[in-house]
């Protein structure tokens, strides 16, 4: 079982056994090819820190052109006959897939807590991206086509749903499990094989994904992982086999990714920055409502898509304006508030 490929590394979190390099004191992050775990050869290295204790984590390599080559060589490959593969063995393999990251949940989120926030926000992201695993198994309902027979005098219309081929997922740092599972499931169980460039801030939860996937049953080259800075970014826009590209992040980058993709003449999904809107009425709970929001502006420092950065009050609800003020200046956002929410432990303040 993936379990038993699991080792805890400081207290904070665990590493699976395979993605590091036993050689050094340091660990290097692997790339994920072929349904290999390789290591990189590049001569470029990215430091992770633990946010909370700022020991070194692992180093991310800039993969080098002839890697990325090499990973999208293993897609194209793959998807002759992935894409002939039945709908109903592609959603068998998510049955699987969903079960195994249920039983893993755990170890998912305390790996994105070493490497980038706080257990409770952790155990929410892998929760979110387990629900798109769960509809990802619905897919052969909705790769349905449609058929209009007698549109004209001997002429019937009959439409498919057919794989594009190789797609590519361009993946954010806040919350690196829930996005590669918004685009993994889904890319691969419509046929299509998936190269991902997780966010080289926190690319662990990513590296645990495709094990779990591949204990699932998913052939090799189906997906493949990279990793890299602004040249991986810049080779998925580029490459001529890459036929799709599916990115969440900020503004800047998914216009540019938007732009210099679209010149390519690929499909491009991005998912740029956004933030919540509270409209705050004189009859909310006022007690749960602060504390929503507090939670909401707060919460993962705001780097989230779902952080609410304005809220409205009606009437009387202006009143609850010290309070709210009240209540953001009593939070503590330190390392002790860290461990506190991570481990469960108890500090004494004076």
């Amino acid at each position: 079982m993936f379990s038993s490929l699991i080792k805890s590394t400081k207290r904070l979190g665990f590493t699976p056994l395979r993605w590091v390099s036993s050689a050094a004191a340091v660990t290097n992050t692997k790339m994920f090819i072929n349904g290999k775990a390789v290591e990189s050869k590049t001569t470029e290295w990215i430091d992770l820190h633990n946010p909370a204790t700022n020991e070194l984590v692992t180093r991310v390599p800039k993969c080098t052109n002839r890697e990325m080559e090499d990973a999208v060589a293993s897609c194209s490959e793959a998807f002759k006959t992935w894409s002939k593969t039945s709908i109903i063995t592609r959603q068998q393999i998510m049955f699987k897939f969903q079960n195994i990251i249920k039983n893993n949940m755990e170890q998912l989120a305390e790996n994105i807590t070493c490497e980038q926030g706080t257990i409770a926000d952790a155990r929410g992201d892998v929760l979110r991206g387990l629900q798109v695993i769960e509809h990802a198994c619905s897919l052969p309902s909705l790769l349905l086509g449609e058929t209009l027979p007698g549109v004209a005098k001997d002429l019937d219309i009959v439409s498919y749903r057919v794989p594009l081929g190789v797609t590519a997922g361009i993946t954010p740092f806040n919350f690196p499990a829930m996005v590669p599972l918004w685009t993994i499931p889904m890319a691969i169980t419509c046929g299509n094989t998936h190269l991902l460039k997780p966010s080289e801030r926190d690319p662990g939860a990513c590296m645990m994904i495709v094990e779990m996937l591949q204990e699932a049953g998913c052939p090799p080259g189906v997906v493949n992982v990279i990793h890299g800075a602004h040249a991986a970014v810049d080779f998925i826009c580029d490459h001529p086999d890459i036929k799709a590209i599916s990115f969440v992040g900020s503004d800047a980058a998914g216009k540019y990714i938007y732009e210099r993709g679209a010149k390519s003449g690929k499909r491009i999904q991005s998912n740029m920055g956004a933030k919540n809107h509270g409209i705050i009425l004189p009859d909310a709970n006022k007690g749960n409502t602060l504390n929503q929001l507090v939670g909401a502006a707060f919460g993962a420092a705001g780097q989230r898509c779902m952080a609410l950065s304005t809220a409205i009050f009606v009437g009387e609800a202006n009143d609850w304006l010290n309070d709210l003020k009240e209540r953001a200046e009593k939070l503590k956002v330190n390392g002790v508030w860290f461990l506190e929410q991570t481990l469960g432990l108890s500090f004494r303040r004076k």
